[in-house]
């Protein structure tokens, strides 16, 4: 082997990589439990916060997150018996549902959020100057794309349904 072959710079950067990544989800799962929430809640109420009507279809939900379906499955049946999500048949597909962030959901993100920024400010974007990170958000997003082309699905307003074309929404 190569002894130079741990100085590349591939190595170093995916080195850096998890070393910022173990960093800061450590910051971020004691700050979480905090509220009483794992780093997989977090991320999920997050995902359906942020996606349109506060909602995805639970294979959407999947693919966008590190779960599978029926890790989706078990942490929507949690997080519903917990009151933070609820779920609603999807009118256009009776095979799917929706995952549905409800107000005590809402709510709870409201509580977690001005901590998590603060700790997001200061431990990682705080540390870039603008230039920095615009560039470091459009190469992560790149690299987002190639090695997780669904990591954004369901996140735009699907089409309107023929009825509510028909009514005019």
């Amino acid at each position: 082997m190569d002894e130079n072959v741990f100085d590349d710079p591939r190595i170093t950067a995916v080195g850096l990589f998890y070393e910022v990544y173990a960093g800061l989800t450590a910051r971020f799962a004691a700050q979480f439990d905090e509220h009483g929430l794992s780093s997989v809640e977090f991320e999920v109420l997050t995902r359906l916060a942020r996606s349109p009507g506060n909602r995805l279809r639970m294979t959407d939900l999947a693919a966008q997150t590190s779960l599978s379906t029926s890790g989706v499955t078990r942490v929507v049946d949690r997080m519903e018996r917990d009151g933070l999500l609820c779920r609603r048949a999807c009118p256009s597909d009776r095979r799917s549902s929706y995952a549905v962030v409800t107000g005590a959901g809402l709510a709870r993100l409201d509580e977690i959020l001005p901590g998590h920024l603060r700790i997001i400010e200061e431990w990682f974007t705080g540390q870039l100057q603008p230039a920095e990170l615009a560039a470091l958000l459009h190469g992560l997003r790149r690299v987002r794309d190639a090695v997780h082309p669904g990591a954004t699905a369901g996140s735009t307003d699907p089409a309107p349904t023929e009825e509510a074309a028909k009514a005019g929404r």
